[in-house]
């Protein structure tokens, strides 16, 4: 099993996986940069590859987070600088030995609905025609909080497919969204899992954001829970853990800390969930 959480790299990249090991997981994510802001970053490309050689050596497996501000559904001239700024995050994953950057869906605001899966497209081709590493894009589905773009697997598959290098792009499956844009409700996994085999979604996915939420299915709002904290429940996500599509994919906790300040007790539950009957 992957299993990790998100950690700050304020010690070093090395440092930070260490530090993911120490909590008692074998995966982590970090921001690259300040999540804050499109700036592009200078960074110690050596430390970076010492944190590569480590995670090699000790079987640790990382992901990066884009920036916040990173919309590829956006246009204009802002549109070039997000792409530059996911280069510098990929650069910067490259080095750490990462699988990729996760970049969220994005938002339009464009009068034509097309217009944004156009801009989605488009910023992967601006990106992935400058890019020649193994590092990944990690597209990530939505809440549905800013409008339901972006929520179904149909729509990262279709996206994925239509760009000019599909095998640059992989997905990261976020399961608080899933459940708070409603496509997942807690009864209709099995339908769910079919579909993805369907559409060719299980093959390309690389990492899942392991979030409880906390407020219903369909609600469009993105607020995580610890897991089995919140709506999505204990049950649920042990039914989740279970499934041979999650094997060896990292899982990465993007929730609350607990009373100590870490995700150690929250990675040990999720790996006794795993084990347990469903």
């Amino acid at each position: 099993m992957r299993i990790g959480c998100h950690l700050s790299t304020r010690r070093g990249y090395k440092e930070t996986a260490r530090t993911a090991v120490k909590l008692g997981g074998n995966a982590f994510q970090y921001f690259p940069k300040n999540p804050r802001s499109l700036q592009l970053k200078s960074f110690d490309r050596a430390e970076a590859q010492r944190c590569a050689v480590w995670c090699r050596e000790n079987g640790v497996v990382s992901v990066a987070h884009g920036p916040y501000p990173v919309n590829p559904a956006a246009e204009g001239e802002t549109a070039e600088q997000m792409a530059a700024c996911t280069l510098n995050d990929l650069d910067i994953a490259e080095a750490c030995g990462s699988l990729g950057v996760v970049v969220h869906y994005g938002v339009s605001r464009a009068s034509d609905p097309l217009q944004g899966y156009r801009n989605v497209i488009q910023y992967m081709n601006s990106v992935l025609s400058r890019w020649q590493g193994k590092a990944l894009i990690l597209l990530e589905n939505q809440a549905g909080d800013h409008g339901p773009m972006g929520t179904t697997l149909e729509e990262l598959v279709t996206v994925r497919s239509l760009c000019d290098r599909p095998e640059g792009i992989a997905f990261c499956l976020d399961t608080c969204h899933w459940f708070a844009s409603g496509q997942w409700d807690g009864t209709n996994w099995e339908r769910l899992r079919d579909r993805g085999h369907e559409l060719g979604f299980w093959n390309s996915l690389a990492a899942v954001h392991l979030n409880d939420s906390r407020y219903p299915s369909g609600s469009r709002r993105d607020r995580h829970a610890r897991v089995g904290e919140g709506h999505i429940g204990e049950a649920r996500f042990r039914e989740l853990l279970a499934s041979d599509e999650l094997n060896g994919i990292p899982l990465l906790l993007e929730t609350p800390a607990g009373p100590d300040g870490t995700h150690a007790a929250e990675m040990e539950r999720v790996k006794q969930l795993s084990h347990s009957e469903v």
